[in-house]
């Protein structure tokens, strides 16, 4: 038992050991803006606010959810059976 819990422990360390030694250092990019020509395109004043048909898109996820919880209604009752 005891032999175990040392090997679950040195197989931990050795894990976080590997994790710790191979993670890069992530370093973010400056915040600045660019200087592109027209301006800054992160603030630009006419950007849309919403970008094609989110009535398409409620109902797309609708579609979805109905034939996910259709799919799932038919496997439980498949599995009932056996």
């Amino acid at each position: 038992m005891a032999r175990a819990a040392l090997r679950r422990a040195a197989t931990a360390g050795l894990a976080w050991a590997t994790l710790l030694a191979t993670t890069a250092v992530a370093r973010a990019v400056d915040p600045t803006a660019s200087p592109a020509p027209g301006g800054d395109v992160r603030t630009e004043p006419t950007a849309p606010g919403l970008v094609g048909d989110p009535l398409l898109a409620l109902l797309g996820v609708a579609v979805v959810a109905i034939l996910a919880v259709a799919v799932t209604l038919v496997a439980a009752r498949l599995a009932e059976r056996r």
